[in-house]
């Protein structure tokens, strides 16, 4: 996995794959949400508004994706993807049932990163 950002309270990933798709990751190894210091949280959301404003202005999806599991790595973090109609999974979550093969043309992620970057 790639890292492109990080800080004193987080880091941020690109997860492979066909849709858009980020991790924010606390850098200290936190099981639950709720057990994070307030300056954590905070730059939490302030990172999940920034990337989510961007993917919405920059891919235009259907809809973002904001989801926090866990259950396999015990870790506080957050998974945000831009879904579209034609994913391979939409509408189901991207860990559902495969329901077609996808033949997205999305703009550059690079490009995108790069401007992400700079926002955060």
């Amino acid at each position: 996995m790639s890292e492109i950002y990080k800080n004193d309270f987080i880091k941020i990933e690109i997860e492979e794959s066909e849709i858009p798709w980020l991790k924010i990751f606390t850098n200290k190894s936190i099981k639950e949400f709720s057990q994070c210091d307030n300056d954590t949280k905070l730059e939490i959301f302030r990172c999940l508004d920034i990337i989510e404003k961007e993917m919405l202005s920059y891919y235009k999806p259907e809809k973002i994706n904001i989801a926090s599991f866990g259950n396999y790595v015990p870790h506080v973090h957050f998974h945000i993807m831009s879904r579209f109609k034609e994913d391979s999974y939409f509408p189901e979550p991207m860990w559902g049932t495969k329901q077609r093969d996808a033949k997205l043309d999305l703009p550059s992620f690079e490009d995108f990163i790069n401007n992400l970057k700079s926002k955060l």
